[in-house]
């Protein structure tokens, strides 16, 4: 179903709800009042349908069929053409979902086009109709409520942000290997949201440039001040988060530098004390291997070493070890090997 409500009102109120788009044409023909025609995710018959009726421009057509466009304002003659970027942020997944609302206003109706679930246009709807003395104000009132709410629906977005940022400073500081991507992700999401609400300020300037050629109420035009208001501290905030991580990204490489740098110094001390710990072995080593050598010599009892009948042999062999040994020992000394 792409027709979600279908509506015409008069002096504010609700008075029919024809059940075809087609029977919406004939009323709204026949009757003054504002036909508000609300479309969700429409095959481009209806589009072209709602257009060839209340005379779209082709390029508004063809951008409402294809989608994916980015937050403008156009004027088409009598026809206001105007795309938002709704949003809504899931904390679970740390991720922005986007939504997209294409809005037709002229003197006797507004069509909206959404495609996605965001944002909530029967909230809007059902509030404008609790107050028929600003729903009979006409299609003006109804786009700037629309405005309305997809600025409200920015804010929890700001608030799921900054819980994660936030979660983020203390990850930086806290050594968490796995916050580089994090920072990262994050400032992706950041930045489209950016791109989504940056366009806001100068169209909400351009409807207020209009004020006094379309005679716009000055009940209207304080709405829509405030929502400028509103739209315009919400990029302020976002452009903020976006300055922020990018800085993080910094902050968090320099502390990871920080620490290779700290770890390198630490292997850097263990391999100098274990260079010194093979020192004092290999001094020992070859200290003690020494007597042994002379031992090993003297003990092979050859028949023909004219020190085996040497009657100081003895007493030579063990000064020879010694000797040995001791300038083995003041050489290793002197080196600082020992």
């Amino acid at each position: 179903m792409t027709v979600i409500d279908n509506a015409i009102y008069v002096g504010g109120r609700r008075v029919s709800e024809p059940d075809t788009l087609e029977d919406t044409y004939r009323q709204i023909r026949a009757r003054q009042g504002m036909a508000w025609i609300g479309l969700y995710r429409p095959d481009p018959l209806e589009i072209e349908s709602v257009g060839d009726e209340f005379g779209f421009h082709r390029l508004a057509v063809d951008d409402t069929i294809s989608a994916h466009q980015r937050p403008k304002l156009e004027r088409y003659g009598e026809v206001l053409f105007t795309v938002l970027r709704s949003a809504r942020y899931r904390d679970d997944l740390e991720r922005v979902e986007f939504g997209e609302l294409h809005i037709f206003t002229g003197k006797e109706f507004v069509v909206t086009v959404r495609h996605a679930e965001s944002p909530d246009l029967g909230l809007v709807r059902k509030r404008l109709e609790t107050s028929p003395e600003l729903l009979k104000l006409g299609p003006e009132a109804v786009l700037y409520a629309i405005l309305d709410q997809v600025v409200d629906e920015y804010q929890p977005v700001i608030e799921g942000l900054q819980g994660d940022i936030d979660e983020i400073e203390d990850e930086v500081f806290g050594a968490d290997p796995e916050v580089s991507r994090r920072i990262y992700e994050l400032l992706r999401e950041v930045v489209k949201f950016l791109r989504a609400t940056q366009p806001m300020p100068a169209m909400l300037a351009d409807l207020r440039s209009g004020f006094e050629k379309y005679g716009v109420e000055l009940e209207l035009q304080r709405y829509l001040r405030d929502v400028a208001d509103h739209v315009e501290r919400v990029v302020e905030q976002a452009a903020a988060f976006k300055v922020l991580l990018i800085n993080l990204i910094g902050v968090n490489a320099t502390m990871v530098a920080q620490r290779q740098n700290e770890e390198t110094q630490r292997l850097s001390e263990l391999s100098l004390r274990q260079n010194e710990e093979v020192k004092r072995i290999s001094s020992w080593a070859a200290i003690l291997f020494a007597p042994t050598l002379v031992g090993t010599v003297y003990g092979m009892n050859f028949t023909d070493m004219p020190e085996l009948h040497w009657r100081v042999g003895y007493p030579f062999a063990l000064l020879l070890m010694l000797l040995v040994s001791l300038g083995l020992y003041t050489v290793f000394k002197k080196r600082g090997w020992l």
